[in-house]
């Protein structure tokens, strides 16, 4: 139901400042549920904190690294804050394994940056590099420590703010204080008791002056293990008392809604009947890419019926998304050796490159895990993190027709 946040409120921001719009956010997709068309937006992804974490590092390293310093003590310090950031990145990059999937697109990058003498020294153009390919990928250094990741890029954006005399300081600072209070207040805990005295003079104003982004180093060293204890503040709970004025009901018939919010349920069903009949010929063959005969399909869809997995209005809907082999075969995959049988074809005979074979793995791993690929997902991420013209620009033009065929192929064998 959409409710009070449609209504207009006239002056609502001002004195001729009415409201104009408003957002619906269709978590459920009750829209496509019930056949509604409206203009849809996509909301941009928001960047994972590890991500955020990895870039504000290399930012501070890249301050540190660029800037003019006369020798003396801040500059000592300042260099061990540089090794400090540049042995934690390094870490964390140690930790890509090419093995995982999502890594593997980015080779190249890890290759590179694994070996500890590119960090040596790392201008404008290599920090941008390691920023756009590598930030956020996983890795085997792993911190489970929400609060304290939190508290981490807190104190790096400070320290950013600090080698840029950047007038966010003061709000940051003042964060910090606020994190610090929140600290005393748990002074009877003997791991925060044991750092009390540094806790208050956080709060001091001669902490401040004068500060260095070594000396924040310092700070959330100390503090960083600690800012767990915190207990989340309950929010006051604002109560409203509005009528409704509702309209008369009227009864609308929606006859395409499918199994609509009932589709995990159905596929549970589905999932729990292969696992029964995973021997069963007609999986088998899904499963070895081979040819499906017309009886084949039938005698599925005649199981599905028969055991109480689907109704007529199901099966419908899946000849409509291309047949119940391609649905089976979406579910089960394809067994490794056969996704390979059907790309031998096509590697017979061609001196491939690295990224050329990097490119053939991600579309066995697809195959094996989906059992069948549309083709236009080869100018799709992760496809396109080899060359932005996807298959297109990986191969040649009359290759890259070639691995189309095959993957049509693949997909007509699911269909009789």
């Amino acid at each position: 139901m959409m409710g009070r946040g449609t209504r207009l409120c006239p002056d609502l921001f001002g004195p001729g400042l009415h409201k104009e719009h408003f957002l619906i956010f269709d978590f459920c997709q009750n829209f496509e549920f019930f056949n509604q068309n409206p203009n849809l937006t996509d909301a941009a992804p928001g960047e994972s904190l590890s991500a955020r974490l990895f870039k504000t590092r290399l930012d501070v390293f890249g301050e540190i690294e660029d800037a003019d310093r006369p020798s003396g003590t801040e500059t000592g310090e300042l260099m061990q804050l540089r090794a400090s950031l540049a042995a934690r990145l390094f870490d964390e990059v140690a930790g890509m394994t090419l093995d995982n999937f999502i890594v593997r697109p980015k080779r190249r990058y890890v290759e590179k940056y694994q070996d500890k003498t590119a960090w040596d020294r790392l201008p404008s153009a290599e920090r941008t590099e390691l920023a756009e390919h590598l930030a956020g990928l996983p890795s085997a250094l792993v911190d489970d420590d929400l609060a304290a990741k939190q508290f981490d890029l807190l104190v790096l954006m400070t320290q950013l703010a600090v080698l840029r005399a950047d007038l966010a300081f003061a709000g940051l600072q003042a964060r910090i204080r606020g994190i610090a209070a929140q600290l005393e207040e748990l002074g009877n805990v003997p791991m925060v008791k044991a750092q009390l005295s540094f806790i208050a003079q956080v709060q001091s104003d001669e902490y401040w002056q004068d500060l260095t982004a070594g000396m924040l180093e310092h700070l959330r060293r100390r503090l960083r293990d600690l800012v767990k204890l915190i207990e989340p503040r309950a929010r006051k709970i604002v109560y409203t008392d509005f009528a409704d004025e509702i309209g008369e009901a009227l009864a609308i018939a929606n006859p395409h809604a499918g199994y609509g919010t009932d589709k995990s349920r159905f596929l549970m069903k589905v999932r729990q009947f292969l696992s029964r009949h995973q021997d069963h010929i007609t999986i088998r063959k899904l499963r070895r890419n081979e040819q499906l005969t017309p009886l084949d399909l039938t005698e599925l869809e005649r199981i599905f019926v028969a055991e109480g997995i689907a109704v007529d209005e199901d099966l419908d809907r899946i000849r409509g998304e291309g047949g119940i082999g391609l649905f089976i075969r979406s579910l089960v995959g394809l067994e490794r050796d056969a996704a390979k049988e059907a790309l031998a074809g096509f590697m017979t005979g061609r001196t491939l490159t690295a990224n050329q074979i990097e490119f053939i793995n991600l579309v066995l791993d697809h195959l094996t895990e989906r059992g069948a690929m549309d083709p236009r997902r080869l100018y799709e991420s992760p496809f396109t993190d080899f060359d932005d013209q996807g298959v297109a620009g990986v191969f040649s033009l009359e290759d890259a027709r070639v691995l189309v065929q095959v993957l049509r192929d693949v997909g007509g064998r699911a269909a009789a």
